[in-house]
């Protein structure tokens, strides 16, 4: 009889080991995809000031009286301002380069370029709903770059957050905002924002990225 009861307690040992196991290898895998991915949770209202949205006689009224003559970021604040003659018209939330401190130097280094360029295209059908080119890289971003020996990178654009493909299955996503920092280097806003910025900002229009 006392080797039965020693033969369960040490069944119940083992199961206790084994499940305790398996806690702490769910518990790794839930830390290792939080940090891969939890950047990409989405923002509360709570947590960032979003503007109210504008109608279309608004926009056409801004387009009319305040035209936009330039976009200033601010990089380390974490926004993007319209401005027309010194005065703030729209702001809104940015995610930067997933690695956002300091100037672009090179492709692939997860930085938001940093400088005075202009917005010189724009494109419908962009992987992220809708986006604006930046003109980066400049003359300097060039010269820098090949005494480094070292590819610019290019493709810096202001775009939406969440992909057409996805906004067609889930609309709710045109208000979706990542948590952190995402981009290769682009400025990222919600869709339903970059909709307006869109229709506010003409090609030619002067953007200041600040650190």
């Amino acid at each position: 009889m006392q080797n039965g009861l020693d033969q369960n307690i040490r069944m119940k040992k083992k199961y206790l080991f084994i499940l305790g196991g398996i806690f702490f290898i769910c518990l790794l895998s839930a830390y290792v995809l939080y940090d891969r991915y939890g950047k990409y949770l989405p923002t509360s209202a709570s947590e960032a000031s979003f503007p109210p949205p504008l109608t279309t006689e608004q926009i056409h009224t801004i387009r009319k009286n305040t035209q936009i003559d330039i976009i200033q970021v601010y990089k380390s604040q974490r926004y993007l301002v319209l401005q027309h003659q010194n005065k703030i018209i729209r702001r809104y939330p940015i995610r930067l380069g997933f690695s956002p401190i300091g100037h672009k130097i090179k492709e692939g280094d997860g930085k938001t370029p940093e400088g005075r360029y202009v917005i010189d295209w724009r494109n419908r059908q962009s992987s992220f709903y809708k986006s604006l080119h930046v003109s980066y890289p400049n003359a300097k971003d060039q010269q820098n770059a090949q005494q480094l020996g070292v590819s610019t990178g290019g493709d810096i654009m202001i775009h939406g957050s969440a992909t057409t493909k996805q906004v067609k299955v889930l609309p709710n996503l045109m208000r979706y905002f990542p948590q952190k920092d995402w981009t290769w280097g682009c400025i990222a806003v919600r869709n339903i924002d970059i909709d307006e910025i869109w229709q506010l900002v003409n090609n030619s229009t002067v953007i200041e990225i600040h650190p």
